[in-house]
Order: structure tokens, then sequence, then C-alpha cells
């Protein structure tokens, strides 16, 4: 059974899309630490486990999430973007991408921001410019 990431990634549940190549995918986490919180997927791997993947798969998950990353510091005033891999809450490999101002913007205890669908897209579409750009 495919997870929600893959149904995301082949659009079959809607998402703020920011990034996409063949084998990788990017959109908006739907309950930010911050504005622009982006996660990046490979679409045909559901393995839950970062090191589970294949070496092709990891460095090019990471490649693809380098780029990504570029693009969000781009479109969203941070001083760094954080980076985190947990993979407890869905059963897809997936990197977290947070803009930060400081170390405490990365703590996943926080409050999570609610933010309007029209800011969303609003976000999405500006990472979404800046990674075309690159």
């Amino acid at each position: 059974m495919a997870t929600i990431f893959t149904k995301i990634a082949c659009g079959d549940i809607p998402s703020y899309k920011v990034a996409e190549s063949e084998e990788f995918f990017a959109f908006l986490d739907i309950a930010p630490l911050a504005e622009g919180h982006v996660l990046v997927i490979p679409r045909k791997v559901e393995d839950d486990y970062i090191f589970n993947l294949d070496p092709q798969t990891y460095s090019g998950l990471w490649e693809f999430a380098a780029k990504v990353a570029k693009a969000l510091k781009a479109a969203i005033p941070c001083k760094r973007v954080g980076v985190a891999v947990l993979g407890m809450e869905v059963p897809h490999t997936h990197i977290h991408l947070v803009p930060l101002q400081s170390e405490a913007d990365m703590d996943f205890r926080k409050a999570k921001l609610s933010l309007s669908p029209e800011r969303m897209a609003e976000i999405a579409s500006k990472i979404y410019s800046e990674y075309e750009k690159l």
C-alpha cells in the first residue's frame, strides 16, 4: 500500500509543491515549524529509514535536497536552512528543511504554525520560482 507521501508525489493528494525531478519531490510541510518548512522525499522508494536507501537514491536525495535548500534560503529570509531526518511520523524516508533564525527554530516539540492555504501557496510559489532559477 502506498504511503501518504507517495500519494502526494503522484498527485493523488494535493500538496504545496516546491520542486520536483523524476526521482524526487519536495513540498511544504502542512504543520510547519517555520514558514517555508519543506519535506524532501524519494518518489519511488517507500522505505522509512534513510540508511536503507540504495547508494544512488541516498546520494541523489541529498543532492536534490541541497538544491531545494538553496532555493528555500533565496525565497525565505533566514540565517541557515536546518536539516533533520527523523522519519518517525510517516513511514517514508523524508528530509526536513527548515528556515532558521536560531537553533530554537528546529525544536520539533514546539507548537506548529497554522498558515492559510493562500499563504502556503504564496510560499510554495516563491520557493518553486527560486528552484527553477538554479
